[in-house]
């Protein structure tokens, strides 16, 4: 079982999971938005023996504090993992990422080249090419996230009556997961409230985008500077606009993508089996397993 820690990102106070074994190459396992750390447990129980395996719950998830004022830029997270991985000496580090997960961990590969040793990003989104373009009127862009804001501001977190009703939610949000998974991250997704009811742990703010955050042309750029090996793995029913995707390969200069079939934008939830054998077949192809 993993013993729980604490670090600091610009004044937040941060969660992660830690699995052990910290002779071994460590691995940073990195969940997607409105996600928990817990949601890697079966991952993380596959790889702890060979690695040294972490896995945070990114700021205004989890365990961990939610940003003041409600600021959650994909920047603001790569800077959380670099924390992570200077403060804990991680560095460099084997990187599997999920959803937005997947997007920060192409960010963070690109940006800080040296930290990662190889990268593995299961459906990750941030392919949209349109995505904050910086090309005419910044007007409009700054009028809908006001708009998306105050919407927000208004927004009570739903409470529900009993942990059963919530984890009805959690299996009709996925309807792959078998009811103990569904049930395992329910129970680790949600807090009591001081009325019995029970309501997510995740920042409703998360929802919100900025109209400044990292543009596609940008982000694009990063990509093109990650010098490890890169695995990308996609759904056959996952979402649109993936990392690898469109022609977005062409940025990653050693790349590999799989597809696994009968699967969902969840992949190490559908096909835990076919993900744990991509996984461990990338990995073994590092030669290092040992720091």
């Amino acid at each position: 079982m993993p013993t729980s820690h604490t670090y600091f990102s610009q004044r937040l106070k941060l969660h992660y999971l830690d699995w052990g074994n910290a002779g071994a190459a460590p691995v940073l396992l990195v969940h997607g938005v409105q996600d928990h750390a817990h949601n890697w447990d079966w991952v993380a129980e596959e790889l702890a023996d060979d690695f040294h395996v972490l896995a945070p719950d990114l700021r205004g998830h989890g365990d961990s504090e939610w940003a003041e004022g409600g600021s959650y830029s994909k920047l603001d997270f790569a800077y959380d993992l670099l924390q992570l991985v200077d403060q804990e000496n991680l560095a460099p580090v084997h990187v599997i990422s999920h959803s937005m997960g997947g997007t920060i961990g192409c960010l963070f590969a690109g940006a800080f080249p040296d930290k990662v040793r190889s990268l593995i990003c299961i459906e990750g989104v941030g392919g949209y090419p349109n995505y904050l373009s910086q090309d005419g009127d910044p007007g409009p862009r700054i009028h809908d996230w006001v708009t998306n804001i105050r919407r927000l501001a208004g927004r009570v977190p739903r409470r529900y009556p009993n942990l059963t009703d919530a984890f009805t939610r959690m299996q009709q949000a996925n309807p792959h997961l078998s009811e103990a998974r569904a049930r395992h991250l329910t129970i680790h997704g949600s807090n009591q409230n001081e009325d019995g009811t029970y309501s997510w742990k995740f920042d409703n703010y998360t929802h919100a985008n900025s109209p400044f955050d990292i543009n596609f042309s940008d982000m694009t750029s990063l990509w093109e500077n990650i010098v490890c090996p890169v695995l990308i793995v996609n759904a056959d029913n996952g979402y649109p606009h993936r990392i690898g995707q469109e022609g977005t390969l062409r940025h990653f200069t050693e790349v590999t993508l799989k597809i696994v079939e009968d699967a969902g934008h969840w992949v190490h939830h559908d096909q835990f089996e076919t993900l744990i054998a991509l996984t461990r077949n990338f990995l073994a192809t590092q030669r290092v397993t040992t720091r």
